[in-house]
């Protein structure tokens, strides 16, 4: 990138967000302006590892794509995100936009697959088993479904039921855990429903400013997306990371501590104006 190139991409951003340490942008992905109520977000989105999912982002944003208005059950072909909110704030954990009922449960009439290389982020080759009996920090929340979907068929298989003795039941948990000291977090997730393209060139975990793909499970993306506040390494092969915040990370700051009631939705509802791709940055 040519210094003047460098200078007019930093005033553009000063000028949009106001954040004169904006990181550079790179020249060979595409770039959107999320303008929202309460200030500007510049995100770099990765055309190269998810190109589905930033098509699908971007068109929907211009109104080159159709969809279904929950509203009227109708086909419609506007910019879908304009005027919506952010309907679910967690604070230091993320903000989430992109429902056009602005209560969680809807979307645009479709649905389509994750984007994502379990070899890029090395679920591969981590093991979900730390220790005799213990999860990986990473998924050691979802310790019911690892029961259910790698330890219970085990016990299945060896004829274990509630009726067993429970002498005999811990002997088969046991012998089931160490069976399975070698499943790798993709494994696991895969067993999950999980699915993922490791022909694709990356993948990235989800950090703070990471713009990633908001689901019900595997493969029913759609329209919602949320922006990370913090690191979140243990949602790292089960949503889409499509961007990154490179300018106005404070306007998703200030919307990550905007007060919320019950069911994280702000109490002042948090605009988004309009999303717009960024001609030529």
């Amino acid at each position: 990138m040519s210094s003047i190139r460098t200078a007019a991409v930093a005033a553009f951003l000063v000028l949009c967000c106001g954040v004169a340490g904006a990181a550079e942008p790179n020249p060979n992905r595409p770039h959107a302006l999320i303008t929202t109520s309460l200030g500007d977000i510049i995100v770099e989105l990765y055309a190269d590892e998810a190109p589905r999912t930033v098509e699908n982002f971007l068109a929907l944003a211009a109104g080159t794509k159709p969809f279904t208005d929950p509203a009227t059950g109708q086909r419609a072909t506007r910019p879908f995100y304009d005027g919506l909110v952010f309907h679910r704030v967690i604070k230091g954990f993320m903000i989430q936009g992109g429902d056009p009922l602005g209560t969680g449960s809807g979307g645009p009439g479709f649905t389509f697959a994750d984007e994502i290389s379990a070899k890029a982020l090395g679920l591969d080759a981590e093991k979900a088993l730390i220790g005799p009996q213990a999860l990986n920090q990473k998924c050691a929340y979802q310790g019911q479904d690892f029961m259910r979907v790698m330890v219970q068929p085990l016990l299945t298989a060896k004829g274990v039921t509630e009726a067993t003795p429970q002498a005999e039941q811990e002997a088969a948990f046991t012998a089931a855990l160490a069976g399975l000291k070698d499943v790798t977090l993709k494994d696991f997730y895969t067993a999950l429903g999980y699915h993922y393209d490791d022909a694709l060139p990356g993948s990235h975990v989800p950090m703070k400013g990471s713009l990633a793909m908001a689901n019900s499970g595997p493969d029913t993306n759609g329209s919602q997306f949320f922006i990370n506040l913090g690191d979140t390494p243990h949602l790292a092969g089960k949503h889409t990371v499509f961007g990154q915040v490179i300018a106005g990370l404070d306007v998703v700051e200030a919307i990550g501590t905007t007060p919320v009631d019950q069911n994280d939705r702000p109490s002042t509802p948090v605009v988004i104006k309009l999303i717009r791709v960024i001609p030529g940055l």
